[in-house]
Formats: C-alpha cells, sequence, structure tokens
C-alpha cells in the first residue's frame, strides 16, 4: 500500500519507509516504532526522516469539515496533531540528551497510526484518537483511511503580488478549499526563486491562521482554538527542514486544510475596529515601539486579562500602545497571564482552554519574531481576548482560583541533582502541584537553568499518547528562551505543571518505556 518514497531518500531505505508506511496503515503502533528503531539506528538525517513522516500522513489527516451535526448534536473533529507533532520534534530534539535525542519522533511515530481519518473516527468507522477520546467502540481489521482532499496541481493567477496573495487569502475565507490550494501551490512555483516572495508568502499562510478563532468558549465544545495557526506555523517549520525544493508533503498536509469550514473572524474584526477606531490606524506608527513595560503596567494588564472583562483588556493594551511600548513585550505579558491559568487548573480534563490560549500566543510571538507582516498589531487583541475567554471560562466551568506555590520543606538542603530528580519524578508520576514546587525549589536555589529547562523538556518528551499535549511543554520553554518579560520564570512553573497535569490517554509512558528498552536506556 506504499506510496513512493521521496527522490531524496536514499535507495537503500526506500523498503524501510514503505514497511514504516504499511505500519502506520495497519495502525500498528508496535510494528511502526520498531521500523522506526532500525532507521535510528541507521542514522538517518533527521530532515529525511521528518520528510518521510509527514509524506505518509499527510493524505490522511484532513477532514471535510472540522464540526459534524450528528443527530442534531454539534461535535468537533480536529485532525492535524500528526503534523504539530513533528513540528514539536524540531523543538524537543535539540533539547534532549544524545541518549534521547530521537525520543520525540518516536512519539510522533507511536501517535501517528492513531491520527489517521479522524472523520471516520467519529463514526466509528476508523480505531484511533477519537475513538478513545469518546469511548466509541471499533472492532474488526482497521480499513485504509480516506482522504477526503486530494493533491493538486498549481494553478497560476493573474494580478501583482500582493493582489495575488489577497486573492489567496479571499478563497480562504470562502471556503473553497481546493482552489486556495491550487492557487498557493502556483504562487508558491513563483516564489521558489525569490525568497523575498517566499517569506511574504509564508507570512501570509501563518496570517491566515492567525486571524481564524472561535469567537465564544463558555459552553461550547466546537471551535478552532487557534489550530488552523498552529498547523500553518508548522508547515512553514518542517518546510524549512526538508528544504524548500521537497517541501510538497508538508504543502499537502497544512495548506489546504486553512480553507476548511468552520471559519471564525469576528475576534480579528474586532482587533482591526480597534486599530482603526481608537488608534487612527496607525500601524506603521505604533509597530516600531519598542517600550518595555514597568511591573505596575504588566499587572494592570494581567489583572484586565484574568479578571476583568471586555472592553477592559482592549483599553489597557490601548494606553500601552500610545505611551510606546512594544508589541513584542505586550504579548509577552499576556503569555504571562495564559501560563498564569495553566498553573491554577485543576481537574485534568479543563486544561483545554489554557493550553490553546497559551499555544496561540506562543505561534503570535514566533510570528512577530519571523514576520513582518503589515497587519500584526491586530493580533496582540486577539491574543488577549483569547486570554480573556479562557480566563473566563476555567472560572465558570471548573471554579479554577489562584495556587500557592512554594518549595517543598528542606528543599533548601537539596543539591541541584537531587531536586531535578525530584522533578522528574513529579512529571512522571503525573503530580502537577508538587512538579511546580520542586521547579520553584530549584530557581529559589539559584542554580544553572540549562539543566532545569532539559529535565521539563524530557519530561515533555517522555509524556506521549497526544503529542499535542506534548508540545505544549515545549511552548513554554520555547518562550522562556525568548521572553522579555521580567517575569518570565513563571513560565517554567507552567511548563511543569502543564506535563504533569494535561490529559493523558492511556500509559503515558508507554512510547518512553519502549524506546529505552529498544535503545538500553534506564527507565523509570
Amino acid at each position: 500500500m506504499a506510496i513512493s518514497a521521496e527522490r531524496s531518500v536514499r535507495p537503500e531505505l526506500r523498503s524501510a519507509y514503505a514497511r514504516l508506511e504499511d505500519k502506520i496503515l495497519e495502525r500498528d503502533q508496535g510494528g511502526a516504532s520498531d521500523v522506526l528503531y532500525d532507521l535510528i539506528r541507521s542514522r538517518v538525517p533527521l530532515p529525511e526522516l521528518v520528510g518521510e513522516i509527514v509524506r505518509i500522513h499527510a493524505p490522511y489527516t484532513h477532514v471535510p469539515y472540522h464540526q459534524r451535526l450528528d443527530d442534531g448534536v454539534v461535535r468537533f473533529v480536529n485532525n492535524d496533531h500528526c503534523l504539530l507533532s513533528s513540528r514539536a520534534t524540531l523543538d524537543l530534539v535539540p533539547r534532549m540528551p544524545p541518549p534521547l535525542q530521537y525520543l520525540p519522533v518516536a512519539q510522533t511515530i507511536w501517535y501517528l497510526p492513531t491520527g489517521l481519518d479522524p472523520w471516520n473516527q467519529l463514526l466509528g468507522k476508523m480505531p484511533g484518537h477519537y475513538v478513545r477520546l469518546y469511548e466509541l467502540k471499533f472492532d474488526g481489521k482497521p480499513p485504509l483511511p480516506e482522504v477526503h482532499w486530494p493533491d493538486q496541481q498549481p494553478l497560476a493567477i493573474e494580478g501583482t503580488w500582493r493582489e495575488r496573495l489577497n486573492t489567496w487569502l479571499t478563497l480562504v475565507q470562502r471556503g473553497e478549499v481546493i482552489d486556495a490550494y491550487r492557487v498557493f501551490l502556483g504562487l508558491w512555483d513563483e516564489a521558489s526563486s525569490d525568497p523575498d516572495k517566499r517569506t511574504a508568502l509564508l507570512a501570509q499562510l501563518v496570517f491566515a491562521g492567525l486571524i481564524d478563532v472561535q469567537d465564544r468558549v463558555f459552553h461550547n465544545r466546537s471551535y478552532t482554538t487557534g489550530h488552523k495557526s498552529y498547523r500553518a506555523r508548522a508547515t512553514v517549520a518542517l518546510a524549512r527542514l526538508v528544504g524548500w525544493e521537497n517541501a510538497h508533503s508538508v504543502l499537502y498536509a497544512g495548506v489546504p486544510d486553512l480553507a476548511v469550514g468552520p471559519r471564525w473572524y469576528s475576534t480579528y474584526e474586532m482587533g482591526c475596529l480597534v486599530v482603526q477606531n481608537v488608534l487612527d490606524n496607525r500601524d506603521p506608527e505604533l509597530l516600531d515601539n519598542d517600550g518595555a513595560l514597568t511591573p505596575v503596567e504588566s499587572q494592570a494588564l494581567q489583572d484586565a486579562l484574568l479578571s476583568g472583562q471586555e472592553p477592559g483588556f482592549i483599553d489597557v493594551i490601548v494606553g500601552l500602545l500610545r505611551t510606546g511600548k512594544g508589541i513584542r513585550q505586550i504579548i509577552d505579558t499576556i503569555q504571562l497571564a495564559s501560563a498564569q491559568l495553566i498553573m491554577e487548573t485543576g481537574d485534568p480534563s479543563a486544561y483545554s482552554m489554557p493550553q490553546h490560549s497559551y499555544e496561540y500566543c506562543n505561534t503570535v510571538r514566533w510570528f512577530f519574531d519571523s514576520f513582518a507582516h503589515p497587519q500584526r498589531l491586530k493580533l496582540l487583541f486577539v491574543a488577549a481576548s483569547f486570554v480573556n475567554r479562557a480566563a473566563h471560562n476555567q472560572r465558570h466551568a471548573f471554579g479554577d482560583h489562584p495556587v500557592k506555590v512554594e518549595p517543598p520543606k528542606g528543599s533548601d538542603a537539596l543539591t541541584a541533582a537531587q531536586l531535578l530528580s525530584r522533578l522528574d519524578d513529579a512529571l512522571d508520576g503525573l503530580r502537577p502541584f508538587e512538579a511546580m514546587d520542586w521547579t520553584a525549589a530549584y530557581l529559589r536555589g539559584g542554580f544553572d537553568r540549562a539543566p532545569l529547562v532539559q529535565t521539563l523538556a524530557v519530561g515533555a518528551a517522555k509524556a506521549g499518547n497526544d503529542p499535542h499535549n506534548q508540545e505544549l511543554g515545549s511552548c513554554l520553554l520555547d518562550d522562556y528562551g525568548h521572553s522579555t518579560a521580567a517575569d518570565r520564570d513563571r513560565l517554567l512553573l507552567a511548563s511543569a505543571k502543564h506535563t504533569a497535569g494535561h490529559r493523558k490517554y492511556g500509559s503515558h509512558l508507554d512510547a518512553w518505556r519502549r524506546y529505552a528498552d529498544a535503545f538500553g536506556l534506564g527507565r523509570s
């Protein structure tokens, strides 16, 4: 059943990739993992390995629509965790000690057989992640997953480059999936010899995802939660990894979904009107702001996000921009509020809104650092609104409240290595509040932060079965390395809390233990 491997793959490895594909399509997690271990022993380059993984799942991780109406009941279906896991691998691999370098890839392979064709999973016709999530029943041999959006050929259109970028965005907005994808491929071909055009095209791709965020949270189950932007970011990162000339499978996995419905733009429209009516369309001028927030200003914004209601946080952000505060510094402060929500989350099933609002803020920060898109100022208001709605949801749906984080008694007598060992045990043991306390103890000790960051990264990489959740711990570490906020240590506390606390499926250490056994590593 295997599709041909990319031409760039060494001939002697083509049969191994064909076996990997067969095992994934057979939904054989163990068999696929065994093939991966052989590829790792063959020292395959990470770009080649990730490129083949994406090629295998690209046709089977699309859905016709992100909602279903089953007997009048709305159900939501997402489909990008396979791609997001591969992107998380890029962040996690450099943080791994050498023996664990390929553990993040192993987690991706462990998940892939459960992530194919989620549309039919919801119908009970396919085994996988949604079957276990909703406790559906599936018996018998798994059928081949369905290809809901076939691959396409490029389509050239007329107009200036800017006009054609906007034509593509309009096709996305209208939900014309095939035409939007074909036009994107045509623009991609043209940009292949022009790095400036390629950068502008990629910026527009991510922008199309960032403006698509649901307009309510409380008592909702059907929403995008920013996933279009995560998928677009993964497309950019993975295309860069495999090489622009080898990126077609990555584009197929990532681009068509931007136009798949439903789509929500009302929150972004709010950002547009605030900039137009309150800030007098001063985007170019305000984008040059670079002022840092004072402690009082930072706390005021966080309070407005976590405890206030719209338009309170809008007024605070407008005031900050008018006094010269930078958009980068503001998004870093919004991240602190979002991280606080993760720290306060109690029930393992209650992490959805805190974690998604955080990943959205992480993606906005990355977008600010990566692209000079002319509309990026407006995304501050989208990110702030997302966090504010998440805070409202946590208070009213789960009763979450501020928590006290303090080092365990006697922890000041322990060495750095002993503290990290206890942190690792709390992460593996799913004791989230204890994991935060051990992280706080290490921070209080004033030790080198690099071993702490590595311990948190390894903890995230070990906790598998849904690597999108695994990705969140990595996002917090990513932002810790880039944040301008004075209180950025909160991101480390939230990383520990999320890795130990978020909802797990099955045995969360299965993939890690198989990996450790395969390579003769000690394991817990």
